[in-house]
Parts: C-alpha cells; sequence; structure tokens
C-alpha cells in the first residue's frame, strides 16, 4: 500500500493508523505548493478532488477520504480494536464521531487556516463556533479516556491530527493570527497526552505531522 500525504494535514490519521496496525505500506510526500509527489508524479493526476489523503491498495486501485480510510485499514486487522465490528451499534457510534470530526471540526477549521481568504466570517462566526465544539468534546472527554470509552479507536487518530495544526510552516502565517480560546480545555490536554504518548502518534509519524517529512 502507499500513503500519499500532506505534512501537518489530516493525512496524519491513516498514517497513526497504519502504525498501530504495523502494516507494511509506503509514505508518499504530496508537495503542498507544486502538488508533486516523491514518487515523480503530478498528485492531481490521482486525485483529481487534489486534497490527501489517497491510499492506493496493493492491487492498484485508489481510496479517497480519511474516514473511510481509517475504517478500511482498521478492518484489516479487526483484532487490534481500533474499529468495532461492523453491523454493530459501536460501529455505528464511531462513524458518529467520525462524521462530528468530519463536518463540525475538521471544516470548522478551515476559515481560520485560510484567514486572509475568510476574512470577518472566519474570526466572527467560525472560530466561536469551532471553540464551542471544542468546549464540548472537552467536556465529553472529562467522563472517559478516549472518545468511544476506554479504547483508542481510528476516531482518535483523526482527532489528534487537528491537534498538530498550525505548527507546521505552511500554515503559520494563517492560523496563528487567530489562536483558538482554548482555556479550560484541561480534558483535551489530558487526551492529547496520552494519545501523544502511543508509539504510533509519536516520533515515527512526526514527518507527516510537522512541515517537515
Amino acid at each position: 500500500m502507499k500513503l500519499y500525504y500532506i505534512p501537518a494535514a489530516c493525512s496524519l490519521a491513516p498514517h497513526i493508523v497504519l502504525r498501530e496496525l504495523d502494516l507494511t505500506f509506503d509514505l508518499i510526500k504530496v508537495d503542498h505548493q507544486s502538488r508533486q509527489t516523491a514518487d515523480g508524479q503530478h498528485y492531481n493526476d490521482l486525485n483529481p478532488l487534489g486534497y490527501v489523503p489517497l491510499l492506493q491498495l496493493d492491487d492498484g486501485s485508489l481510496l479517497r477520504e480519511g474516514p473511510a480510510i481509517v475504517q478500511y485499514l482498521a478492518d484489516l486487522k479487526p483484532g487490534v480494536g481500533l474499529a468495532p465490528d461492523n453491523g454493530t451499534i459501536a460501529r455505528y457510534r464511531l462513524q458518529e464521531w467520525l462524521n462530528f470530526l468530519a463536518s463540525e471540526i475538521h471544516k470548522g477549521f478551515i476559515p481560520l487556516l485560510y484567514a486572509r481568504l475568510a476574512g470577518t466570517y472566519g474570526t466572527a462566526t467560525a472560530k466561536p463556533k469551532l471553540e464551542a465544539r471544542f468546549a464540548w468534546l472537552n467536556d465529553t472527554l472529562a467522563k472517559r479516556q478516549y472518545l468511544m470509552g476506554d479504547t483508542f479507536t481510528v476516531a482518535d487518530a483523526y482527532l489528534y491530527s487537528f491537534m498538530q495544526w498550525g505548527q507546521a510552516t505552511w500554515l503559520e502565517d494563517l492560523s496563528r493570527r487567530h489562536p483558538l480560546r482554548r482555556a479550560g480545555a484541561s480534558w483535551i490536554m489530558v487526551w492529547t497526552g496520552q494519545s501523544t504518548s502511543r508509539r504510533a502518534s509519536g516520533a515515527r509519524c512526526r514527518g507527516t505531522a510537522l512541515s517537515s517529512g
């Protein structure tokens, strides 16, 4: 398998999952500006939508969209427990989390990451809404160790990828002008520490988490 990624993007989530599962894969960096890949292709020829992540399977087929990719990977080794069994209410709870993270957190960040283009909408509307979502997450994590309870799942990997945003060089100018207010987010900080201490979320994923790769 090949995982195409951009440093500091949400492609960190499937990278963490691949490491958690100890799967064999190639990590292919995509240049954020030129869209050239480290293996000599133009990324838009692989994914006309232009964004990461993209997973190329061993048969050459391609899988887009982070929530789909992380569930596919988790199902390759169900015994690891990164996703509940298909057809169970727990699996639908996982999908509930993944949809929330995709629509409310991931997309909620966009006006801040591209603050110059978003203008006052980013600071006056999007930022307070995103802060409210993080406050709700903080209250939720006060009652459990991870998003789904006592077990780290692909949903935690997805959320963890957003906690790295604002640290990469290509995001600094846009996001640091309008830092999120996270006063009192103590349980999110506890969760972040627990997730960072995991082997797959630490040094071995640093290249996809920050600006180098």
